[in-house]
């Protein structure tokens, strides 16, 4: 596998690990994605002010309200964090060429 596809793999099965904890394994509830954030998105976590963050993202993520997230609702989550971490990517490699 190529290594954008290990990624793929990698973030599919890290969303069915977590999801599977309470026997359901197709969707997280927000136990699941506390924990999920917790031991997957540590820095994130622990730079956010509001300490209802989980709460929030859930509210934020969850389109059908069924307090559940399957992964086409996760999945925004990990693109809008990677488009903010790849911003301060480029503006690192920027500061570095000066």
């Amino acid at each position: 596998m190529t290594e954008l596809e290990k990624c793929m793999e990698n973030l599919i099965m890290i969303f069915h690990r977590y999801a599977k904890e309470d026997g359901n394994g197709k969707t997280l509830n927000k136990k699941e994605l506390k924990k999920l954030i917790e031991n997957e998105l540590p820095t994130f976590l622990k730079s956010q002010k509001n300490p209802k963050t989980v709460d929030c993202i859930m509210k934020d993520l969850d389109s059908n309200r069924d307090d559940q997230l399957d992964f086409e609702e996760f999945l925004p989550l990990v693109a809008g964090l990677s488009l903010a971490c790849e911003k301060c990517y480029v503006l690192h490699e920027l500061k570095g060429k000066k």
